[in-house]
């Protein structure tokens, strides 16, 4: 019994280790694609993340050695159609409001899926303690004319996706891995790949840019995603949620490192309030 629960403590351990990489990897992504919008589009970079993750998944994995049921292809599709309009979303949101106060906005996602799942009042408390950090880290303290409305109507539709994307993610990665990711970024490639394909137009097949998409698709999308199905299968819902709440303070440091985005003091506390919500509820 007691090799057991060890057994089953050191697996949680490896999930949340591997989720913090994936976030690490993915907003630190998500901060150099920042840097290609102005030379193929919002549009483009996104297809770049989309198209060449899904190659690189279908390559690796080769999902079509196992078949998908009837039900099983359906959760896939939507898996996948989620994981497409969040990546464009977000990347529209960033080409318009900071890294940081985007994914700020998108967090409310998880953060909800964390409330509906929760049976403890701990975990309550640290959806309030959370939801107050949040508050502060967005600004609109006088300030919140100066972001623009567009931005953050776009991040709020990433935070509806990201839930979805959780609770889609948690039926799917019962399935067979990282062959129903790969399915599921085949999926997303369809539609995500033709729309950056009309706005990024002929400068999508530049090679530098080639090369720096398939940077952005590994970190942003290949690599994250892969870890994130590989602790679906060990942690819960709302643990997955919580652990995803510290997102903020990961895009904030991707933002400050790759782009100079500087964040106040009552930014940084706010920050830090998501983060200790974040290790609240993973407490066991």
């Amino acid at each position: 019994m007691a090799d057991t629960k060890q057994h089953a403590g050191g697996s949680a351990l490896l999930a949340g280790f591997a989720l913090l990489t994936s976030q690490l990897s993915l907003n630190f992504g998500a901060a150099m694609a920042k840097h290609l919008f102005p030379l193929v589009g919002v549009e483009g970079v996104t297809a770049y993340r989309v198209g060449i993750a899904a190659v690189l998944m279908l390559l690796i994995f080769r999902p079509w050695r196992t078949a998908l049921t009837w039900a099983q292809g359906v959760n896939v599709a939507i898996y996948g159609s989620v994981i497409g309009l969040m990546n464009l979303l977000i990347y529209r949101s960033f080409d318009r409001i900071p890294l940081g106060i985007a994914v700020a906005i998108e967090v409310a996602g998880p953060l909800t899926v964390a409330v509906l799942s929760s049976r403890r009042p701990r975990d309550f408390a640290a959806v309030c303690l959370a939801a107050v950090g949040l508050y502060f880290l967005l600004p609109i303290h006088g300030k919140v004319d100066q972001l623009d409305p567009v931005g953050v109507l776009y991040a709020a539709g990433a935070a509806v996706c990201w839930a979805l994307y959780i609770v889609y993610g948690k039926r799917v990665s019962v399935m067979h891995g990282g062959q129903s990711v790969a399915w599921a970024m085949l999926a997303a490639s369809l539609f995500i790949v033709p729309i950056g394909g009309w706005y990024g137009g002929a400068a999508l097949l530049t090679p530098a840019y080639l090369l720096i998409g398939l940077a952005i698709a590994v970190m942003s999308s290949a690599l994250p995603y892969t870890l994130e199905m590989l602790s679906m299968r060990t942690l819960s819902s709302r643990t997955f949620s919580m652990f995803s709440s510290a997102a903020p303070a990961l895009s904030a440091l991707a933002g400050f490192v790759v782009l100079g985005e500087h964040l106040t003091l009552t930014q940084w506390l706010a920050i830090a309030s998501i983060v200790l919500a974040s290790a609240l509820t993973s407490l066991r």
